[in-house]
């Protein structure tokens, strides 16, 4: 071992190994600190039906409202309405709901008239939706999602116990052919994986406007979405990031519990998706930025120094053992996460996107940002 410590070289190797050694462990403390409180996870059970108001936002929503609001409206549960936020619709959105008023007692639309000398973002007709809810228990859902059980509201609900007044849902893409698809569905449930592993361990920092639900007193307490009014972006995780704690938070992931949306067909589209909610990041809590950040810089530096090392040659059966030991670790967590979140076809390929994902995170990172912040979608 004395020659590669004999020369300028030799430091430098001596200096990449150690921090193999501290992102391996970084790694191994998220896998299995975080990732693995949703292998052991104890869903809630409080039977008492408390009444929901389902806020739905729809902006030329039309196709997907024809489709999915009666799966919202048909749930299996007795106290509830639906609201939806016809927010300045130019197609037909405004007839298809008429359409439905008339077949379903308990659905009230909310409409926002267009105005040429204001522009607004989908936190108005958010706001708007839940100051119409005649419910104290708010429950959200995009136009371009469903339920994926009978029992979605029942589901949720269930988890409010005590002091609860936020719980995180997931929800998922449809599965469909194609290699993208997989990688939307896979960022998805590697985002879940982080926001409800966080919660479970005391650290929630968001939840997703597809299947989110909070109390109404919590919105008015916090003053909405005063912080951050004007970002696209921000009705769902910078709410939670503001109001959310270790005591007031629960999560919702048994079978009845997840919502699915349908995926971008174009990576182009998926991508600039997420440099929109890119936008947010900023504004979280430092430790939250913190914790998340800290997850792929040990990641990217965990295969970079894997790739020297291996290069200098440098004790390879040992240096090889820490990566089996990582992917040993991270395949048994993915493996359990993906049967408690339905996506069990993901699981071989996560050592791939696993790696891939850097790349992508470093396109988003150093990309411009997103064009129109302050648009509705």
């Amino acid at each position: 071992m004395s020659e590669y410590f004999n020369s300028f070289v030799g430091v430098i190797i001596f200096v990449v190994a150690v921090l193999f050694a501290i992102s391996f462990i970084v790694q191994l403390f998220y896998y299995l600190f975080f990732y693995l409180q949703l292998a052991f996870v104890k869903e809630q059970n409080n039977i008492e039906n408390i009444p929901i108001s389902v806020i739905i936002c729809a902006h030329d929503e039309a196709e997907n409202l024809e489709i999915f609001l009666p799966l919202v409206l048909k749930q299996n549960y007795p106290t509830f309405e639906v609201i939806v936020v016809n927010d300045c619709s130019e197609d037909n959105t405004e007839d298809v709901l008429k359409i439905f008023q008339k077949q379903y007692f308990n659905l009230k639309v909310t409409t926002i008239k267009k105005d040429e000398k204001f522009t607004h973002g989908k936190k108005l007709a958010q706001t708007i939706g839940i100051k119409a809810a005649k419910y104290e228990t708010l429950l959200f859902i995009d136009a371009d999602c469903y339920p994926e059980n009978k029992n979605w509201i029942k589901s949720v609900k269930s988890n409010y116990i005590s002091n609860t007044e936020i719980v995180l849902g997931y929800g998922a893409y449809e599965k469909t052919k194609g290699f993208l698809n997989k990688i939307i569905r896979f960022d998805t449930f590697f985002i879940a994986l982080q926001y409800l592993s966080f919660a479970l361990a005391g650290v929630p920092y968001m939840g997703v406007g597809r299947n989110l639900s909070y109390k109404k007193n919590l919105f008015f307490k916090n003053k909405g979405f005063a912080n951050h009014a004007r970002l696209l972006s921000g009705d769902d995780d910078l709410f939670v990031n503001e109001t959310a704690d270790s005591k007031n938070t629960k999560v919702a992931i048994n079978d009845n519990s997840f919502t699915l949306s349908v995926p971008k067909k174009k990576f182009n589209y998926w991508l600039s998706q997420k440099k929109r909610h890119r936008t947010t990041f900023t504004r979280y809590k430092l430790k939250h930025k913190v914790l998340l950040a800290l997850e792929p810089i040990s990641r990217m530096l965990f295969y970079v120094c894997l790739i020297a090392l291996l290069a200098f040659n440098f004790y390879p059966i040992i240096v090889i053992s820490f990566f089996a030991l990582r992917l040993i670790v991270q395949m048994l967590v993915i493996y359990f996460a993906t049967r408690k979140l339905h996506e069990k076809d993901l699981l071989l390929y996560s050592p791939i996107f696993d790696f891939i994902f850097i790349f992508i995170g470093f396109i988003i990172f150093f990309s411009r940002k997103h064009k129109n912040p302050y648009a509705w979608r």
